[in-house]
């Protein structure tokens, strides 16, 4: 179907149609929940439809997100000493996703959204009714922080930490800080971080995108999985973006479900705030998204 007013039918240059689905969750693109409109507040009128996520959908979308997450995240690190010779260690890394890897994902995601800038400006004007100026911005500062996100890739340094303890013995140890031990009568602790696995990202209607930019980026290089929930009065900025980091998701060969999206209400935004799948979460809202009695 085509949309109602001629002035609509860039969207199709960023995936969007009059009939949208709004979940994307394992790699694919469905929704069972409620239908309903994206409005300009200029006018008052349709610009297009999007079926929301139900629950079932959210259920569906964070079992894949979780298992997306072993991929993308440092799987796991293991450090051995072999007793036979005093001073031997044999280190063994599986890193499934390098940071620097994940690094290049959010460059190219961020090449996706500079080619679409205009389009998705456009959008966001149409959509939630800032100045044409105001739109583009907002894109480019997620594609600016993807730019900030990438040179962070190769900085996620660790300290290394003198010990007063003497080297005696090493038994085996399986840890997700890697310790190295240095010979001698001192040694030292190297500090790496871990991801988190899964981060969730609540965005409102005021910054219906920049504010994804600003946690999702640096969330990826990290190793994160990303959750993100959009406004629901903004839900086509939601798709369309979704839809640009899939396709690098895609051409990269990686499990979509690094970057699952909802569109819905309340109750999606709930799920995520009480889901503790997701360690951490970045909230942007009202006080309608809290589950009942929340001290958040």
């Amino acid at each position: 179907m085509g949309f109602a007013k001629k002035e609509y039918e860039f969207l199709s240059e960023i995936g969007l149609s009059s009939e949208n689905l709004g979940c994307f969750v394992g790699g694919t693109w469905k929704a069972h929940g409620p239908v309903v409109s994206s409005v300009n507040p200029v006018n008052n009128q349709t610009i297009a439809n999007v079926t929301e996520a139900s629950i079932d959908d959210y259920e569906e979308g964070m079992k894949a997100c979780s298992e997306a997450a072993k991929i993308w995240m440092t799987c796991k690190i293991i450090i051995c000493h072999d007793r036979k010779f005093k001073y031997f260690l044999s280190l063994r890394i599986h890193f499934p996703v390098t940071a620097p890897k994940r690094g290049e994902i959010v460059r190219q995601i961020g090449d996706a959204l500079r080619e679409k800038l205009h389009q998705l400006g456009r959008l966001l004007s149409l959509e939630m009714g800032k100045i044409l100026a105001e739109g583009i911005g907002e894109v480019q500062e997620i594609i600016d922080m993807c730019d900030f996100a990438v040179g962070l890739s190769r900085q996620l340094n660790g300290l290394i930490i003198p010990s007063e303890r003497k080297l005696k013995h090493l038994p085996f140890v399986f840890l997700h800080v890697v310790v190295i031990f240095y010979p001698g009568p001192n040694h030292v602790m190297l500090e790496t971080w871990n991801p988190l696995g899964v981060v969730g990202v609540i965005t409102a209607f005021n910054f219906p995108c920049a504010v994804l930019g600003w946690n999702a980026c640096n969330a990826l290089v990290c190793g994160n999985c990303v959750v993100w929930k959009g406004a629901p009065t903004t839900p086509l900025i939601t798709i369309a973006i979704t839809k640009l980091v899939a396709e690098v998701l895609e051409k990269n060969q990686l499990p979509g479900a690094i970057f699952t999206a909802f569109c819905g209400g309340a109750e999606i935004g709930q799920a995520i705030a009480k889901d503790a799948r997701i360690p951490l979460v970045s909230f942007t809202g009202s006080t309608k998204v809290l589950p009942s009695g929340s001290d958040l």
